[in-house]
């Protein structure tokens, strides 16, 4: 699972780093900002997915795992 934080419409309720401390601090003016590059193992997608959830602003987002090439989704054209 991996993850990114929209600091532009966090609203600074810190939920986050509430249940996932190890993924967001929290700044002077308790905006949050994100721990790390945003990749969440499986033993810690559980509180990372609540932290997500209970977020009132929706400034955290679980990136699509597709990668190009895959065959899962859109990828180089065929010749």
């Amino acid at each position: 699972m991996r993850i990114r934080l929209d600091r532009t419409i966090c609203d600074g309720f810190g939920t986050c780093a509430k249940h996932a401390p190890e993924y967001f601090s929290l700044d002077d003016w308790d905006y949050a900002s994100l721990i790390g590059n945003g990749e969440v193992p499986p033993e810690d997608r559980d509180q990372v997915m609540r932290a997500l959830m209970d977020c009132p602003a929706h400034a955290i987002i679980e990136m699509s795992d597709v990668r190009a090439g895959d065959g899962a989704g859109p990828g180089p054209a065929a010749p």
